[in-house]
């Protein structure tokens, strides 16, 4: 819970932020959510997940964003993260700054990631001047493919994740990217 209400940035129903030490708990309840991971190699354990929070404080620092912790206005409670990340994996397209999201399940299918990603392209492009964000999913998740078409994103085709290429079932991973409006 963040109860210091000191947002980065909002969306309607949303507050995004850096880390805190006491996300561990409900970050690390979504992690090891089996339907959460679903379209990931294995769940994450509590060290794990720490060490993930460590990366995104430090990445907020050097960047000035991460995939930021994502609270729910309406009850100040942490839903997951959506937010922004940069991928440096062995690809054509990579070194890239990637938009990314995973809330936990009883927050689906409410509009979150949709609304979140949203904002998080306006801070992107707004505060941050970047120029191009790209999203990756697997192949078969098309939730999340669905969500990069409604925040304006456009499929530049499939790629084999050279993370990913000792699950089969998850190689094959789509690219989407939408480049920073011209003003």
């Amino acid at each position: 819970m963040n109860s210091s209400g000191n947002y980065l940035f909002k969306s309607a129903r949303l507050g995004f932020r850096n880390w805190q030490e006491t996300d561990l708990a409900a970050l690390s309840s979504i992690n090891s959510d089996e339907k959460v991971m679903e379209f990931f190699p294995a769940t994450k354990t509590a060290e794990e997940t720490a060490d993930f929070i460590q990366r995104m404080q430090q990445e907020y620092c050097e960047k000035g964003f991460c995939y930021f912790a994502a609270d729910d206005l309406s009850t100040n409670e942490l839903i997951g993260f959506i937010g922004l990340h940069e991928q440096v994996f062995e690809a054509a397209f990579t070194p890239c700054i990637d938009i990314g999201w995973r809330l936990r399940k009883r927050s689906w299918n409410k509009g979150f990631a949709t609304e979140g990603a949203r904002a998080c392209l306006r801070y992107a492009f707004d505060q941050l001047h970047l120029k191009k964000i790209v999203s990756i999913a697997p192949e078969i998740n098309s939730k999340s493919e669905n969500i990069m078409r409604r925040i304006g994103m456009t499929k530049k085709g499939v790629f084999k994740h050279p993370l990913l290429k000792d699950f089969p079932k998850l190689e094959s991973c789509v690219l989407y990217e939408i480049d920073r409006p011209e003003l």
